[in-house]
C-alpha cells in the first residue's frame, strides 16, 4: 500500500505541530484526585477508591455546557477551554482556600476517537494519555483494509456545538502538516471503501444467487428422481 509519498517534488522535511494540547470541552468527564497537607480534608474532594475502578465513566467531574465543573465546598470551577495543566492550576487556586498546599491530578476520562468504514477493526477507541495521532488511530484500528480509500479520509469534528467535516489523504507527505493529523475527543475517522469494491461485492453477490438457485433446483430434481 501507498502511504506518505510525495507527488509535489521532493518534501524531505514536513512541519508539524508537536505543541498540540488536548482541550478540555462541554460535557467531558475529568478524574480530579486532590492531596494536600491534610489526609482527612483532602478524601472530601475525591470520590472513593472502593467507588473507582479507574475506568467506570460514572465516578468523574462533568463539564457543564457553560465549561464548568462542580466540585464539593468550592462550588463552580471553570475549565472549559483549558489544557489540562491549565484545569489543575484552576482548581489548586480554588482549592488554596480550603486545604493547604494542595496538588492536584487532573485527566480527561472520556478521550476516545471512533473509527468507521474500511479498516480492519472498526470501533470506538479510548486514548489514555489525551493525544493520538491519525495514523496511530488508524493503526489501531487493524490499518485501512485492501479496498479503502486512503486519498479522501473523513474527518468528522464538533467545534462550538456544530459539526466540522474535513478531509485527509495520507498517500502524500503534505498530510501531516494537517490540521487533522492530531486528533480531538470525540473524532470520527471514516474510511470509505472504493467504489470498484463495492460494485464487485454487488455483482458477486448477484452472480453467487443466480448459480446458487439452478444448481440448487437440479440437485434438488436429483434427489427425488433417485429415490
Amino acid at each position: 500500500m501507498t502511504y506518505f509519498q510525495d507527488k509535489q517534488g521532493n518534501m524531505n522535511s514536513i512541519p508539524i505541530d508537536t505543541s498540540y494540547n488536548a482541550l478540555i470541552c462541554p460535557n467531558d468527564i475529568l478524574t480530579i484526585y486532590v492531596s494536600s497537607a491534610s489526609e482527612e480534608a483532602s478524601k472530601f474532594f475525591n470520590f472513593s477508591s472502593s467507588q473507582d475502578d479507574g475506568t467506570s465513566l460514572v465516578n468523574g467531574y462533568v463539564v457543564d455546557h457553560y465549561g464548568n465543573i462542580q466540585m464539593p465546598l468550592v462550588g463552580n470551577v471553570h475549565v472549559g477551554g483549558f489544557t489540562t495543566s491549565a484545569a489543575r492550576d484552576s482548581v489548586i487556586q480554588k482549592l488554596s482556600k480550603y486545604l493547604v498546599n494542595p496538588t492536584v491530578k487532573l485527566n480527561i476520562r472520556n478521550f476516545r476517537v471512533t473509527i468507521l468504514g474500511a479498516v480492519v477493526n472498526p470501533g470506538v477507541y479510548p486514548v489514555l494519555n489525551e493525544k493520538i495521532t491519525l495514523t496511530e488511530a488508524l493503526a489501531l484500528a487493524g490499518d485501512i483494509s485492501d479496498y479503502g480509500l486512503r486519498e479522501n479520509i473523513m474527518i468528522i469534528r464538533e467545534i462550538n456545538d456544530k459539526k466540522e467535516f474535513g478531509f485527509v489523504n495520507i498517500t502524500s507527505r503534505e498530510f501531516f502538516s494537517s490540521s487533522y493529523y492530531n486528533l480531538r475527543t470525540n473524532d470520527i475517522i471514516y474510511v470509505e471503501t472504493a467504489r470498484r469494491k463495492r460494485l464487485f461485492t454487488e455483482n458477486f453477490s448477484r452472480l453467487l444467487s443466480w448459480v446458487t438457485v439452478p444448481i440448487s433446483a437440479v440437485y434438488l430434481v436429483y434427489r427425488i428422481t433417485s429415490k
